[in-house]
């Protein structure tokens, strides 16, 4: 059994000022928790209820393991249906953007999302394009919000998510900087090249006008509907998709 403060501190995690202060956050789910237990994170604590057996986990490392009730998981969750298991996770200290770690890759950069499920989606498509860091203006959504780990799928394991000054660190980078843009170039049309910067801006206003200074090519996805716009979570993986043909089709 939690005590009310052991409750309160992991319940307080669902928000950013409070997983920033204590520098963890909550991975709900035997899949997900896998992945972290299986990656360079630190687990803290892995809390389930009498119905999991933790032996599942093949757990290699001391990982301190809690028995609790249903009860308590139902308090510590932030989904309407609790998983049987939660892990306690601390956030890593990303080393500063290396730019020449960049190099001869393609890197994703986000301008103000702000809608976790798409947050989400987001790092689990560019994990299974193998895309290895994100790169997010300060105001993007925390990558450590409940709703953002839950949506990536164990995905934020494997990708690094960066939260920078865009304006200031895109000229830095010195790599070709491709924009999601209304008016451009098709981009079944577009020799990409083997490396470069791919932003995408903000759910309901796009790239702000200092972003969009910064690119180098504005890149269109062809409409042939009526649909107003397309969800910045479906369009991500159309880059990514036509990107990795690119790719592949140099080899």
């Amino acid at each position: 059994m939690l005590s009310k403060s052991q409750i309160s501190l992991l319940k307080s995690l669902q928000n950013k000022k409070e997983r920033k202060e204590h520098g963890l956050f909550l991975v709900e789910g035997y899949k997900s928790v896998v992945e972290f237990i299986n990656s360079p994170y630190k687990i803290e604590a892995i809390y389930h209820t009498a119905s999991f057996d933790p032996k599942v986990l093949n757990l290699s490392q001391k990982i301190n393991l809690y028995n609790i009730s249903v009860t308590d998981i139902e308090k510590i969750s932030s989904l309407k249906t609790p998983q049987l298991v939660i892990a306690l996770v601390k956030i890593p200290v990303h080393p500063t953007l290396n730019n020449q770690k960049l190099k001869q890759k393609f890197s994703l950069v986000l301008d103000g999302i702000q809608d976790p499920g798409n947050m989400g989606t987001i790092i689990r498509t560019a994990d299974w394009f193998g895309i290895d860091n994100i790169i997010c203006s300060d105001d993007t959504v925390d990558a450590y919000n409940p709703k953002v780990v839950q949506a990536s799928m164990g995905s934020l394991s494997r990708v690094n998510v960066h939260y920078v000054n865009i304006n200031e660190v895109l000229p830095q980078i010195g790599l070709p900087v491709f924009g999601a843009m209304l008016n451009g170039e098709n981009i079944y049309n577009t020799q990409f090249g083997v490396e470069g910067l791919i932003v995408m801006g903000n759910e309901g206003n796009g790239l702000r006008p200092e972003v969009e200074r910064l690119i180098n090519k504005a890149i269109t996805i062809p409409r042939l509907g009526k649909a107003e716009s397309l969800n910045v979570g479906i369009a991500t993986a159309l880059f990514c998709a036509e990107i990795s043909r690119n790719k592949l089709g140099s080899q």
